[in-house]
């Protein structure tokens, strides 16, 4: 491999363990609108999941309804926000490749204001080159097009590149798009 020159990380789940938090704020957006859920359904079948997709396998094919839940959840999730944990190791290690000159970005299907949220409470704006987030892209991983696009907008080939990921889907886009990569489990 080349000198790393790209840090990518997934978000939720492997910079920060944000499962709870967000399990529990669409609990209670999904409560809301009559829907039950509880926070290990969330954990073993959805968490990682894109929302449209989420909300299509709770029940909610009404495209009004699903913005609806969408935006309360953005709402309530910075009331569960002390229970995310910062992956600190990762964080540190990125903080001195920055120093050596690496560019570190968060590529995520997560929404984006939900990622700015938690990163303006664990005090990471400043540690960031670039987002990509589920909004950014048409298609979701394991399509690799999500890290392909961060890799083209810092000129960097994926031998220069390696990425951080937790989830099986991350994991194949990650394996697709030809960077060395590593599983991370919080």
């Amino acid at each position: 491999m080349s000198q790393i020159k790209l840090i990518l990380l997934d978000f939720d789940g492997t910079l920060a363990d944000t499962c709870r938090a967000n399990g529990e704020a669409y609990i209670e957006a999904l409560s809301e609108v009559g829907i039950t859920l509880t926070l290990q359904d969330y954990t073993t079948k959805y968490f990682g999941m894109r929302c449209q997709e989420f909300m299509q396998s709770v029940g909610i094919n009404d495209e009004q309804l699903a913005i609806k839940v969408r935006a309360r959840k953005v709402e309530l999730y910075p009331n569960y926000f002390s229970t995310v944990r910062l992956n600190t190791p990762l964080w540190e290690w990125c903080k001195m490749m920055r120093i050596m000159g690496a560019k570190v970005w968060i590529v995520s299907t997560g929404h984006i204001d939900n990622i700015t949220n938690v990163m303006r409470y664990l005090n990471l704006d400043s540690g960031i080159d670039g987002i990509i987030s589920g909004d950014d892209v048409p298609q979701s991983k394991p399509n690799p097009e999500c890290f392909l696009r961060a890799m083209e907008i810092e000129g960097v080939h994926p031998t220069e590149t390696i990425i951080f990921e937790d989830s099986p889907v991350g994991l194949e886009a990650a394996k697709q798009s030809g960077a060395a990569f590593v599983k991370i489990s919080l």
